[in-house]
C-alpha cells in the first residue's frame, strides 16, 4: 500500500498564530476568554480549556474585565466597539488575511459601495466581514447567484466590491468573478482567496487525482476542511471524512493500493500523527512509491515533525530567507516562506530603480532571496525587503567592477553640487561634473532619467561612498567601436552616423568611434553656402565611404546619392532646343550662369545674351536674380555642360546648313563667342 500525505496538511500559519496568542494570554491573565470558538477544531479548543481559557458566544456572559482574545474568524465593527465600551481587555488573533478584508470592505462602505461577499453566511468570517460593510450582500455560488441577483442588486450600475470568504473553492470563486464582471458596468474584484487556502486545495486535487482512496481530516465545522473533501469527491471515489483517527474506519480503504491524506487548516498535527499510527498498526507491509510523493513510516514520522517544526518556525531580523512568490498587488509583493507567518515585500522595498515595475523584477510562483526587515508576532506577518539583500550582493558587484575596471551601467537620478548620482545597482554613484562626459558648462539636467555607462573608479566602504565616471566609460567605448570600424572599413561601405560638428568647408560625422568629412560639395547637388542648410549637430546621417586613409586616420564621406542626382533628371526632360525659363545666379565676364533647375545651372555665353549690340559683359542687360527665356543651344552629357542662348530666341535665328556626311542640320556658332568661351576654361563651369 502506498501513502501520499500532502505537504500542506495541518495548521495554516494563520491558525497557528491564534493558538499561540491564546497559550500566552492564557499565562499572563486568569480570566481569558474566546469570543466563540477560537478555531473550528474541538480538539486544539478543549486543550485551551485545559490551560485557562474558556469560550462565550455573547459578549453579555463576559465577566468585567475580562481579557477577550478575538477568534481568527474575526468579528464585527460593532462587537469590536462594544467590547472596547464595556472596558475588556483585547487581544486581537483575527487571521490576517481576514484583517485586510475587513480593510477593503469598510474602505469601499466609505466610497458608497456595495459589499459583495461569495462565501457561506452562516460561517462566522462572514458574518464578521459583513459587520464591516454598511450594505452586504452574500452569495453562496454561481446558482445562488443567478436566482437572487435581481432582487437583491437590480441595478446594473450599482457601484459594487466584490470579496471572497478566505477559504472558498477557487472554481466556485471563477464563475462567481466572470459572471459578475459581464453584469455589472462599477465593479471592482478583490483577491482575497488565502493563498495557503489555493496551495491546499490545488495539492488535495492532484493527490486526490492519483489515488483509490483519500482520508480528509477536519472538524465538521471547518469550512476549508469541507471543501477539501469536495474537491476530493470530484477525483477520487472513495473519500473518508474524520475528525481524528477514533472516526476513522480503515476497513473502507479495503483494495485501495493507493492512499492519499490532507487535512483541514484547523487540523493539529498531533491528529495526523495518530491516523498514522492507525494506519500503520493495521497495515503492517505498507510500500511506498518514493516517485508518487510516498513516504515510508519512519519518514511519515519524519514528515510530521518537520511539519510541526516548519509551522511553528520562528524567523528573526536581519536573517536571510528564501520564499516562494504568492500574488503581487499595487502597494506590495506576498511571499509564501513555508512559515505560520505572512511574508510581504513593500515596494519601496523591492527596488530603488524608478523604471522598473514589480512585474520586471518578480512573477508568481518564482523563487525570492529577501532580507527579513521586522517580525510582527501579534499580526503575524513578517516584512522583507529584496533591496536591502541586493545592496549587499551589489556593493560586492561595484567593488568587482572597480578592480577589474568593467563597465557598469545605471539611470541618472539626481543633479548635485558637482556632479550628478548615478543609480547601479541600488547603490547611488557619484559622477563629477568633469566627468559626465558634457563639454564645460553644459546643464547636468540634461542627464537626468537617462541611462549611462560609466566606469567605478573609487570605492570607499567605510563612508559607503562610490565614485564613477561616464566620459571614461565612453572613452573606452568609443575606442573598441574605432578600432572595429578601421578593421571593417572600406570604399562605398554605408553607416548611420551623428553630426558632430560643422565647419564651412564640411561635416564631421561619428560613424562608430571615428569622425568621417562630408566636404560642402557632397552635401547636396544644389550649390549651398553653408553645411548648416543640410545638416544640424546631432542629426543621425545615412552617409558611405569615399575614401579612407588608415595611416593618417582620415576618412572622407559621401552625403549626396545618385537616386536624387538632379542631372538624371535634366536628361530625362530636357534636350538639345528645349525652351525654358531660367533664373540667373551668377554673372561672370564671359557670360552667365542660369538656373536650369535646383542643381542645374547652364551657361549663356556674353556672345548668346542679344543680337541687338555687341556688349562687353553680361552686366549690360542681365542682372542675377532674373528669370529670362533660353533655348538649349548644346549638352555635353559626359562634362554635364549646359550651353544657353538668349540671342537664338530673337528675330535672327541660328543658320542651319545641311552636313555633307550625315544630311542632319548643323548649328553655326559665333566663332568669336566659341573663341572666348575656350579662354574663360580655367574659369568655366562643371556640374558636379
Amino acid at each position: 500500500m502506498k501513502v501520499i500525505v500532502a505537504k500542506t496538511a495541518g495548521f495554516c500559519y494563520g491558525v497557528s498564530r491564534a493558538l499561540e496568542i491564546a497559550e500566552k494570554a492564557a499565562v499572563q491573565s486568569e480570566r481569558c476568554y474566546t469570543l466563540g470558538s477560537l478555531v473550528h477544531n474541538r480538539y486544539a479548543v478543549s486543550s485551551l480549556l485545559n490551560k485557562g481559557v474558556r469560550e462565550v458566544s455573547d459578549i453579555r456572559e463576559l465577566p468585567p474585565g475580562s481579557t477577550v482574545i478575538i477568534r481568527s474568524h474575526g468579528i464585527s465593527r460593532n462587537v469590536y466597539n462594544d467590547l472596547k465600551e464595556k472596558g475588556h481587555t483585547i487581544i486581537d488573533a483575527t487571521c490576517p488575511n481576514v484583517s485586510r478584508i475587513h480593510r477593503i470592505v469598510e474602505k469601499a462602505s466609505e466610497q458608497g459601495r456595495v459589499t459583495v461577499i461569495i462565501g457561506s453566511r452562516e460561517h462566522p468570517e462572514v458574518q464578521a466581514i459583513c459587520g464591516w460593510a454598511d450594505t452586504a450582500v452574500v452569495f453562496k455560488d454561481i446558482s445562488d447567484i443567478k436566482e437572487r441577483i435581481q432582487t437583491e442588486l437590480p441595478d446594473k450600475n450599482t457601484p459594487i466590491s466584490v470579496v471572497h470568504q478566505t477559504t472558498e473553492a477557487l472554481d466556485t470563486v471563477k464563475k462567481c468573478d466572470d459572471f459578475l464582471k459581464k453584469e455589472y458596468t462599477n465593479i471592482e474584484m478583490f483577491d482575497t482567496i488565502c493563498d495557503a487556502t489555493s496551495r491546499r486545495q490545488k495539492e488535495a486535487e492532484d493527490i486526490a487525482s492519483g489515488c483509490d482512496a483519500v482520508i480528509v481530516l477536519g472538524d465538521k465545522r471547518s469550512a476549508n476542511a469541507l471543501r477539501l473533501a469536495e474537491i476530493c469527491k470530484k477525483k477520487c471515489p472513495r473519500v473518508l471524512y474524520a475528525e481524528s483517527a477514533i472516526e476513522l474506519d480503515l476497513s473502507e480503504l479495503d483494495g485501495a493500493d493507493i492512499i492519499g491524506v490532507t487535512a483541514g487548516a484547523s487540523t493539529p498535527a498531533w491528529i495526523i500523527k495518530e491516523v498514522h499510527k492507525k494506519m500503520t498498526d493495521e497495515f503492517k507491509e505498507m510500500e511506498f512509491n518514493e516517485k508518487a510523493n510516498t513516504v515510508s513510516e519512519e519518514n511519515i514520522s519524519e514528515s510530521f515533525d518537520e511539519m510541526l517544526e516548519r509551522n511553528f518556525k520562528t524567523l528573526s531580523t536581519g536573517e536571510k530567507v528564501t520564499g516562494t512568490v504568492q500574488s503581487i498587488s499595487p502597494t506590495e509583493v506576498s511571499v509564501d516562506l513555508g512559515t505560520k507567518y505572512s511574508g510581504y515585500i513593500p515596494l519601496s522595498e523591492l527596488t530603488d530603480d524608478p523604471d522598473l515595475k514589480p512585474e520586471d523584477i518578480v512573477s508568481v510562483g518564482g523563487e525570492i532571496e529577501t532580507f527579513v526587515m521586522r517580525v510582527n508576532d501579534i499580526e503575524g506577518t513578517i516584512m522583507l525587503s529584496k533591496k536591502r539583500l541586493d545592496t549587499v550582493k551589489n556593493w560586492e558587484t561595484i567593488e568587482q567592477a572597480r578592480q577589474e575596471r568593467t563597465i557598469v551601467e545605471g539611470t541618472v537620478i539626481e543633479e548635485n553640487k558637482g556632479g550628478i548620482i548615478v543609480l547601479v545597482r541600488g547603490i547611488r554613484v557619484f559622477v563629477p561634473a568633469s566627468q559626465s562626459g558634457l563639454p564645460k558648462g553644459s546643464e547636468l539636467s540634461a542627464l537626468l532619467k537617462t541611462k549611462q555607462k560609466l566606469r567605478v573608479t573609487e570605492v570607499n566602504h567605510s563612508r559607503r561612498r562610490v565614485v564613477g565616471s561616464i566620459r571614461e566609460a565612453a572613452n573606452e567605448v568609443r575606442r573598441a567601436l574605432a578600432e572595429q570600424t578601421w578593421n571593417e572599413i572600406e570604399v562605398g561601405k554605408t553607416y548611420t552616423g551623428t553630426v558632430k560638428s560643422l565647419t564651412s568647408y564640411g561635416a564631421f560625422i561619428d560613424i562608430g568611434g571615428v569622425d568621417g568629412m562630408v566636404h560642402v560639395s557632397e552635401l547636396s547637388w544644389k550649390r549651398i553656402k553653408h553645411p548648416s542648410e543640410v545638416l544640424n549637430v546631432g542629426d543621425k546621417a545615412d552617409v558611405y565611404v569615399l575614401s579612407f586613409d588608415k595611416e593618417n586616420r582620415k576618412i572622407s564621406l559621401g552625403y549626396r546619392t545618385m537616386a536624387d542626382n538632379p542631372w538624371t533628371k535634366f536628361t530625362e526632360d530636357y534636350q538639345i532646343g528645349s525652351i525654358v525659363t531660367v533664373k540667373v545666379v551668377k554673372l561672370m565676364q564671359f557670360g552667365a550662369f542660369a538656373e536650369i533647375l535646383p542643381g542645374v545651372d547652364g551657361l549663356i555665353h556674353v556672345s548668346q545674351i542679344t543680337n541687338e549690340r555687341r556688349i562687353g559683359k553680361p552686366s549690360e542687360i542681365l542682372s542675377e536674380d532674373q528669370e529670362v527665356q533660353v533655348k538649349i543651344t548644346n549638352i555635353d552629357y559626359e562634362k554635364q555642360k549646359v550651353s544657353l542662348s538668349i540671342k537664338a530666341l530673337m528675330e535672327e535665328p541660328e543658320i542651319e546648313v545641311q552636313a555633307e556626311s550625315t544630311g542632319e542640320p548643323e548649328v553655326v556658332y559665333d566663332t568669336d563667342a566659341a573663341s572666348e568661351y575656350k579662354e574663360a576654361a580655367a574659369d568655366s563651369y562643371t556640374q558636379e
